[in-house]
């Protein structure tokens, strides 16, 4: 299957291995990317030798990839690995509910479309399990230290791992036409590849996770997204028959004493029928955390290392607020997998640098809408500014309108429809409706003496004040969304 041959080193002799694809990391991406290329390079004349290294196979411990989008349903069923989510107590979902003042919005997947919701580990391992089985896949459990370059040209040439046996310190070396990199969010090659194109990542925050038992949700099998005055939202799924994971985001800088101020600040705010169950989970698990991340996808190929490429959160990151990071990977990997088994010959980088240029704009359509949606969402959401806060009423009183004021906007954000500019239209029609509130909806302007609130349209005389705060209003749209639209773009 492979050809291993001893090479000398200054400790003696060190072994190498070739094969025509190495993938680093079996994370979502390079799981999916071995099987995917596996099965369908049977037609093939010579079948692909794929080597699969991964640091560790132990079951992964993480409180992030843990909801899968309709559209990543749909693109695991493309790849084959429909069976991933069964037999790992994964739970469906239909949809979203959002609190907004303590009122449940209900925003719906269209009928015949749903997710699953599961532990991440559990996951995983039915991905690698899958990717162990494919024929022509190697997977080896070591530790990648270093790319593997030619001293003349600086292409790369496969990468030096130490395995994961006992007495194991020898570097070995593993060649491959083509090296794919799929080491996450916390890449140490990234900067290495994409050299002068390479972007830093903008962490907008931190989400903090932990596990309520036996818990039910405003609307069950529905993810959950409770609006918190002062802070950040909280987003809320079940995982398993008894789990539920809570994510609470935590702008910069993060609190010292994490676990009071979600107990003393989001608790009371969240619907009562989870304060019991997540102060349980406070007093008895590890709070852990996560990084929120924003990283545009710039094209590989035309200014990045020769012989490797970039796949998953290793290259391209969103915020995870929609959930939509492994429909975007499972995506990357059923358009990647077609044009790679195109390629005539893997060496040849000109026909890859092809194959990367059409990739990078063919994954657009839903990647796009994808990135700038969570992103978006996020400000809407979580930012508290009086303009935003205008914006954020318009969007819930604009689902309220049902048909494809739900539909279509629930479809984007469940990658079932690709189209930014659908996204586009959407965004600017909820300004509009905005301003449109802002000037015919009743406010409070006081209250009774029990304290119920004195409700009253705008007066005619506060339509020039509120003429210019709709100006600040849909420029706010504006600056929230066209900088996103271009940064997704231009790369």
């Amino acid at each position: 299957m492979t050809a291993t041959t001893p090479s000398l080193s200054p400790t003696g002799p060190m072994w190498s291995t070739s094969y025509d694809i190495l993938i680093v990391g079996a994370g979502i991406a390079g799981s999916a990317l071995a099987h995917a290329l596996s099965a369908a390079a049977q037609h093939r004349s010579k079948p692909l030798r794929i080597c699969l290294l991964e640091r560790s196979l132990a079951e992964p411990d993480r409180i992030v990839g843990e909801l899968l989008q309709p559209g990543g349903i749909m693109a695991l069923k493309k790849l084959g690995l429909e069976s991933c989510v069964e037999g790992i107590d994964a739970i469906p979902t239909y949809g979203y509910c959002v609190m907004l003042d303590g009122k449940p919005v209900h925003i719906p997947y269209p009928a015949g479309y749903e997710g699953r919701a599961f532990h991440h580990g559990r996951f995983i391992q039915a991905l690698r399990a899958k990717a162990k089985q494919a024929e022509g896949v190697e997977v080896v459990e070591a530790t990648v230290s270093e790319l593997i370059e030619c001293p003349l040209t600086g292409r790369v040439l496969g990468v030096r791992a130490t395995r994961k046996e006992e007495g194991a310190v020898e570097k070995e070396a593993f060649f491959a036409d083509l090296t794919v990199i799929a080491d996450g969010c916390f890449s140490n090659f990234r900067n290495q590849v994409m050299g002068k194109a390479a972007l830093t990542p903008e962490v907008k925050g931190h989400f903090v996770g932990l596990i309520l038992e036996d818990t039910t949700l405003p609307i069950p099998k529905h993810g959950t997204v409770a609006l918190v005055k002062g802070h950040g939202p909280v987003l809320l799924y079940q995982i398993g028959t008894h789990d539920t994971r809570m994510l609470v985001d935590v702008k910069n800088p993060v609190p010292s004493d994490l676990k009071n101020h979600i107990t003393t600040n989001i608790i009371p705010q969240l619907p009562s029928s989870l304060h019991v169950s997540a102060r349980k989970a406070i007093e008895k698990d590890r709070l852990r955390r996560m990084p929120n991340s924003f990283l545009p996808p710039s094209e590989q190929g035309k200014h990045t290392k020769e012989g490797v490429i970039l796949l998953g959160d290793s290259w391209n990151m969103r915020h995870p607020l929609t959930g939509g990071g492994m429909t975007v990977a499972f995506n990357d990997v059923v358009l990647l997998r077609d044009m790679l088994l195109d390629v005539k010959d893997l060496a040849d980088w000109k026909e890859v640098q092809g194959v990367l240029h059409r990739w990078h704009w063919a994954r657009k359509p839903l990647s796009s809408t994808v990135n700038i949606l969570s992103v978006a969402l996020y400000d809407l959401f979580g930012a508290h500014d009086p303009y935003l806060e205008v914006l954020r009423t318009g969007c819930f009183k604009y689902f309220e309108l049902g048909g494809n004021c739900v539909r279509e906007p629930v479809s984007l954000l469940a990658g079932i429809e690709q189209a930014p500019f659908l996204l586009f239209r959407h965004f600017f029609t909820v300004a509009l409706y905005a301003i449109w509130i802002l000037f015919t909806s009743p406010r409070q302007v006081g209250a009774t003496a029990d304290g119920k609130p004195i409700l009253a349209r705008p007066r005619p005389d506060e339509y020039p004040f509120l003429a210019i705060k709709s100006v600040r209003v849909f420029y706010t749209a504006c600056v929230v969304f066209l900088p996103l639209l271009w940064t997704e773009l231009r790369f």
